[in-house]
């Protein structure tokens, strides 16, 4: 695996992805899977990721960092879209057979697991394995734009010139988020992305906690 970075790393070296096999195989996979929306999205989640790993000083190992990336909306996709699981799972699923596959150990191949699972639960990942943290990190970056006044233009400018945003991308993505889940409403339970259900489809109903519990067998 490759080595950990410095603060010091030039901007185009910092967002540059790692020359490998294994990265290789994944961007094919990805590239010929996913929509050019999508692959275009997880690519910019991979350099904002690094770029946030540089800059708070975390070691962290690139080619990982790019499966977790790359992987973390793969879930969308019908052809890797179980029926009841989430699609972050899905997608976390995904990652591992395929890194597993590979001969990846066990505890990387948890943490891309977990960096992938977790990337729509905020306010947990950032505390955890800087692999965990970091691709939260690059989401909330390039869809939520948390950290964007941050980082400077020019490292801004030169990711979307490497791998563009389409011209309406926040609608684009949402619609990519309900296209992908709509089939699956009660996967969004306590999760960010019921909020897009309920954007999208007026009769969606949201689970509700507080019902979960009042209408559970227990008796007081």
């Amino acid at each position: 695996m490759s080595n950990p970075h410095s603060h010091e790393v030039p901007l185009l070296e910092a967002i540059a992805i790692p020359s490998s096999k294994l990265t290789q195989e994944i961007t094919e996979l990805i590239r010929d899977t996913e929509t050019e929306l999508l692959f275009n999205h997880s690519s910019r989640v991979y350099a904002f990721a690094a770029l946030a790993g540089i800059r708070r000083g975390l070691k962290f190992d690139r080619e990982l960092l790019y499966a977790g990336c790359m992987f973390h909306d793969l879930g969308l996709v019908p052809a890797y879209s179980s029926v009841s699981d989430r699609f972050e799972v899905d997608g976390a699923n995904a990652a591992r057979s395929f890194l597993k596959e590979r001969g990846i150990g066990v505890t990387d191949l948890d943490h891309v697991w977990t960096s992938i699972a977790l990337h729509t639960t905020p306010g947990i990942p950032q505390y955890m394995h800087p692999l965990v943290a970091l691709v939260t990190a690059g989401v909330e970056m390039d869809v939520l734009g948390i950290g964007y006044e941050s980082l400077e233009d020019a490292a801004r400018e030169a990711v979307v010139q490497q791998f563009p945003r389409t011209p309406h991308f926040k609608e684009d993505i949402l619609q990519a988020f309900y296209d992908g889940i709509k089939q699956k409403p009660d996967t969004t339970f306590g999760n960010v992305k019921a909020d897009v259900l309920a954007d999208k489809d007026p009769a969606f109903i949201r689970g509700n906690f507080c019902t979960v519990i009042r209408q559970s067998g227990w008796v007081g």
